[in-house]
């Protein structure tokens, strides 16, 4: 019996040591007392996670440390510090969470990390360059600027169209016009309103970024998906990923079937699943580890879930934002009628022309961030952040929220200012402090094609009509938060302008 006993104090000291140890030679960033097992998830807003976490950066400052059940979490709120970190290779892994590792198995650019990451945002990047992202003037932006000006136009038909006898949500017809832009630069092809497949695809996005959202402790306390209703939710998920993966293999069939009976001058239309299915067929029988049919399909989900949802909620927020303020709405319309004759509509070289349409963006972009927590990274090896050490595997949250709602960074920060945004001189300038796209390696690979998106649909939608709040009706401007910070839904009036 002695002996048992003192087998168990040796244990006890032994764990007493190395936490001792451990804690001396590590400094950890400060953070709140937490549970074992569970950590702090239980005191986190399942409805309101940015407010919940934004008010720990406040208290604890820039860099705050705690866990997240099984995972070791940092919050940055620096603009500085952010830079910085994501600036470093080590930190541009993604944490292990159940989604990112468990569902997605690290396919995908989204979920990628390491060598395939890096493989996979190079095509991407590439790709975009090739279809028009590009800042200066030339032939493949003119090309773009028409892809996404005809869908703008077809967009505010609609919005004609619809708006006729009253009020209207505008959900539909953006999400439609929008994503139907994204399915042709993603799948190289687009779908009637009413298709079916497509009435599923954009259902299942809606709900998709609802439920991950709902899956929050999953990713913390995988042995959760053995209990019922987190069962439901990660069949859910799993099912509807399946189901899409199916609809991608039917498409990428039907690009193979029109490139077999194509001829030479037949125009293709310029997409990802084109270029990706040319080098899968290029690197057939040599080294083709990352250009596979499953990374594919998680590719195209990812290409098609990012490019829509955020720039679709983007849009709803400064749709929502311009009719709450109709003053502000005046100003960027009486700026654009300055600039263009009788008829004319925005494009993109009329961007330095119009700073104060670009300045409405912006702060819709800051005042709503879309996604508030950013989009976490992990720490692939131990690393420093400013003077603490930040331990292999950590998950780490650029604070996107917490900074653009910050007074040290923004005059009365929860004020609707687009004149924040404006230098002296009128022309647009962006602060250090604005983030919408993240910064360093994993920054949006897709920002400047969004910010085409924005200004082009923007500046046709304010071209075409006053927008207004119904009578009698109140906005809420507060939004639902799941992966992304969404528009509660609403009514708008869309009054044809008549220039």
């Amino acid at each position: 019996m002695n002996f048992i006993y003192a087998i168990f104090v040796l244990f006890v000291s032994v764990l007493v040591y190395v936490f001792y140890i451990n804690r001396k030679v590590r400094r950890l960033p400060p953070g709140p007392w937490q549970l074992p097992i569970v950590g702090y998830l239980p005191w986190i807003d399942a409805e309101k996670p940015h407010e919940t976490l934004t008010n720990l950066a406040r208290v604890y400052g820039p860099i705050c440390g705690f866990r997240m059940g099984s995972v070791y979490t940092v919050l940055l709120s620096d603009p500085q510090l952010i830079k910085q970190t994501f600036s470093k290779d080590m930190s541009t892994g993604r944490a292990p969470l159940y989604l990112t590792h468990g569902i997605m198995k690290g396919y995908g650019l989204v979920c990628a990390e390491g060598e395939r990451w890096k493989d996979q945002r190079k095509f991407v990047s590439n790709c975009l360059r090739n279809f028009g992202m590009i800042k200066h003037e030339g032939p493949k932006r003119e090309k773009m600027e028409k892809r996404i000006s005809d869908a703008a136009n077809e967009c505010a038909t609609a919005l004609k169209n619809r708006g006729a006898n009253g009020p209207i949500d505008p959900l539909n017809t953006l999400h439609h016009c929008m994503g139907n832009l994204v399915n042709s630069i993603v799948f190289g092809k687009t779908y009637k309103e009413e298709d079916e497949v497509w009435k599923w695809l954009r259902h299942l996005q809606e709900e998709g970024v609802k439920e991950i959202g709902v899956a929050g402790p999953l990713n913390f306390l995988p042995f959760l998906r053995f209990l019922p209703r987190y069962g439901r939710t990660i069949q859910s998920i799993v099912d509807g990923k399946e189901k899409t993966h199916k609809v991608y293999r039917e498409i990428l069939e039907e690009h193979r079937a029109q490139i077999a009976q194509a001829s030479e001058n037949t125009d293709r239309v310029e997409s990802f699943l084109a270029a990706f299915d040319e080098q899968m067929r290029k690197e057939n029988g040599t080294k083709s580890e990352f250009f596979t049919e499953p990374q594919l399909y998680h590719l195209l989900a990812d290409l098609f879930g990012a490019g829509t949802d955020t720039t679709l909620t983007t849009f709803r927020w400064f749709l929502l934002f311009m009719a709450a303020h109709p003053t502000e709405q005046e100003k960027v319309r009486s700026e654009m009628d300055l600039c263009l004759k009788e008829g004319e509509q925005p494009t993109l070289d009329d961007r330095i022309a119009m700073p104060r349409l670009e300045a409405a963006i912006a702060e819709v972009q800051r005042i709503r961030t879309v996604t508030p927590l950013g989009i976490p990274h992990g720490t692939s090896e131990d690393m420093r952040i400013g003077d603490y050490d930040v331990p292999r595997g950590t998950m780490i949250v650029p604070m996107q929220w917490a900074i653009h709602t910050d007074p040290a960074y923004w005059q009365d920060p929860l004020e609707f200012r687009p004149d924040r945004f404006l230098s002296d001189d009128g022309s647009f300038f962006k602060p250090e402090s604005f983030l919408p796209f993240q910064s360093g390696k994993r920054i949006c690979v897709g920002e400047e094609l969004a910010r085409m998106i924005l200004f082009l649909f923007a500046g046709r939608i304010l071209r075409a009509f006053v927008i207004s709040v119904p009578p009698d009706e109140i906005v809420d401007l507060e939004g639902d938060c799941g992966i992304t910070l969404v528009p509660k839904p609403h009514r708008l009036m869309f009054v044809p302008r008549h220039h």
